[in-house]
């Protein structure tokens, strides 16, 4: 049967596939919509699983809390290219998972690519997208944060997210400026009790090392350790960093003098360049 432009234009409105590819389903179709959009579906497994091995190591990162601000997500949607990342439509692509987690609030990542984009799963409309797009796409990261107020933070270029919660009162601004010192800072935990034990083993190690090949008296080697650790912690902790936006105060002091009944509940950070 003939194939119309207004049957192409259809079909990729409800795919978003490219139009020779509607027009080449819609053939062999017969003009069968429902066969020609599996048509499509059959056509995004098959590259995405000869696309399996490549890296996809560009990408966007999305965070956003709900209006309510006792919630907030993070999350990252991979590809090849740096040029596909920036495409209006993979980014607002990003935004509806974003917001579907939002919405439902999944326990991980995995719980949040089963839940239904357009009546079906996201892991699934993502395979499809990998054969509308034509390179690797992976939904790699997806974290929340809950608290009193939360606030997000994304860098200008969608390659680099923070996500922070706070218990007590704390001012729209203030909140911001602690969420942008995450990201410009990376640390690696809110204060030193959080930050994980391994971290501060190979930190100690490390301070070893290098005291021992400083040449350092052995039974000095631990107490040096010691004191370079804290000063890990001081550099990488938030809360003990130097405040980057006014400099001479941590983020301590500066929550202290901004929003001296607010604390820190929980952070998270997410970097393509890392």
């Amino acid at each position: 049967m003939a194939i119309t432009a207004a049957d192409v234009a259809k079909l990729r409105k409800m795919t978003a596939a490219g139009m020779m590819d509607c027009k080449k389903a819609l053939e062999e179709a017969n003009g069968d919509f429902e066969r020609a959009v599996e048509i499509i579906r059959e056509k995004g497994k098959l590259v995405a699983a000869k696309r399996a091995d490549r890296d996809a190591t560009e990408g966007v990162v999305l965070a956003k809390v709900t209006d309510n601000k006792k919630y907030g997500a993070i999350v990252t949607l991979n590809c090849e290219t740096d040029f596909v990342a920036k495409n209006a439509d993979f980014v607002q692509f990003t935004q509806s998972i974003l917001d579907i987690a939002l919405t439902n609030k999944p326990s991980d990542l995995e719980a949040l690519k089963g839940l239904k984009l357009d009546g079906r799963p996201i892991k699934e409309v993502i395979t499809e997208q990998i054969g509308v797009i034509g390179e690797k796409i992976d939904l790699s990261y997806f974290q929340y944060v809950e608290g009193d107020s939360c606030v997000a933070y994304i860098h200008p270029g969608n390659k680099l997210a923070s996500l922070l919660s706070f218990t007590g009162e704390i001012s729209d601004e203030a909140a911001k400026d602690v969420a942008m010192q995450t990201a410009a800072m990376a640390p690696v935990g809110i204060d030193k009790d959080d930050v994980p034990a391994d971290v501060v083993e190979k930190e100690l190690e490390i301070a070893r090392e290098k005291a021992k090949a400083e040449g350092r008296p052995e039974n000095m080697l631990d107490k040096i350790a010691q004191g370079r650790l804290q000063k890990f912690f001081q550099e990488s902790t938030l809360l003990n960093q130097e405040f980057v936006k006014e400099g001479k105060i941590t983020v301590r002091e500066y929550l202290a003098k901004n929003a001296p009944v607010a604390k820190v509940k929980g952070m998270k950070r997410f970097s393509l360049n890392d």
